[in-house]
C-alpha cells in the first residue's frame, strides 16, 4: 500500500517569534511508519520531529518535515490531492485553534475577574487595542490571545480533498473513564468518516490503546503492539 501518515505537533505562531503547540513528540507516528516500512509499504511521513527515527533511505520512504499548522495542512492537501494513497494514518496531534490576534486593555479598561466582565473607569467603552508586530512587546502590563477554531484538516480529508481510501484517526482524553473514552471515540471516529480509531487517554498513553472497530468491537492494545496491529487491520481490509 501507499500510506501516508502523519506525526508530531503543529506550531501556531503568535508573532514571528512566539508560539502555541503543545507536548506531543511524534514517536507514536514515526514507530508506525517505521513499522509500515518494514512491512514492505510505501510510506510518506509528514513530521514535526524527523529527529523522532533513523530514516531509511529506501525509494519506498519519504519524509517531509513540516513546523506550523499552515505548514501540515499544505502538505496533507497536496500529497492527498495527487492521488495514489491507500491509506492515510492521521496522528498528528494538530492545534484544535489559531490565534486570531493578541490585544492590550486601553487605558482605563480592566477585567473583573468575579464577572468575567470588561469595564471602564473612565466615561468610554472599554476599549482593546491591537497589539500585533513582528515582535510583541514585553512591556504591557497584560496581553489577551484571541483563538478562533482551527478547520479539523482530517475532516478535510473526504469532505473537501476527497480522499476515499483507508482512514485512521487518533483521539486522546484527559481524565475520563475507558466506556467515556469509547464512546466519545467512536462517535469521533463516525463524524470523520474514518475506518479505524486508536483512542487513548493521557494517563494511560505510554502503556496502552483502543484499536477499533475490529470485528465490531474495539480491542485494548498493548502500546509495543500498537503499529503492527494497526497495520495488520489496514492490510486486511485493503485486501
Amino acid at each position: 500500500m501507499n500510506i501516508l501518515i502523519t506525526a508530531g505537533n503543529t506550531l501556531v505562531p503568535i508573532d514571528r517569534v512566539r508560539c502555541l503547540t503543545n507536548i506531543f513528540t511524534g514517536r507514536t507516528g514515526a514507530a508506525i511508519a517505521r513499522c509500515a516500512w518494514e512491512r514492505g509499504h510505501h510510506v510518506v511521513l509528514l513530521t514535526s520531529h524527523p529527529e523522532a527515527l533513523e530514516a531509511p533511505k529506501d525509494e519506498r520512504w519519504t519524509m517531509q518535515p513540516y513546523c506550523t499548522f499552515d505548514d501540515l495542512q499544505n502538505l496533507m492537501r497536496q500529497r492527498v490531492m495527487d492521488g495514489g494513497l491507500d491509506a492515510v494514518i492521521h496522528c498528528a496531534a494538530v492545534s484544535d485553534y489559531l490565534a486570531g490576534g493578541i490585544f492590550a486593555p486601553a487605558e482605563g479598561t480592566h477585567f473583573h475577574a468575579e464577572t468575567r466582565g470588561w469595564y471602564s473607569d473612565r466615561t468610554t467603552e472599554p476599549r482593546m487595542i491591537d497589539r500585533a508586530a513582528g515582535k510583541v512587546k514585553s512591556d504591557e502590563p497584560e496581553l489577551w490571545l484571541r483563538l478562533v477554531r482551527a478547520p479539523k484538516l482530517i475532516d478535510c480529508l473526504r469532505r473537501e480533498w476527497g480522499f476515499r481510501g483507508l482512514l485512521v484517526k487518533f483521539k486522546l482524553e484527559v481524565g475520563v473513564r475507558e466506556e467515556q473514552l469509547l464512546a466519545v471515540a467512536e462517535r469521533s471516529r463516525q463524524q470523520s468518516a474514518a475506518d479505524f480509531m486508536v483512542a487513548n487517554t493521557l494517563e494511560g498513553a505510554r502503556e496502552w490503546a483502543f484499536l477499533g472497530p475490529l470485528s465490531g468491537q474495539y480491542q485494548r492494545v498493548q502500546r509495543p503492539e500498537l503499529a503492527e496491529r494497526l497495520l495488520k487491520a489496514l492490510e486486511q481490509s485493503h485486501g
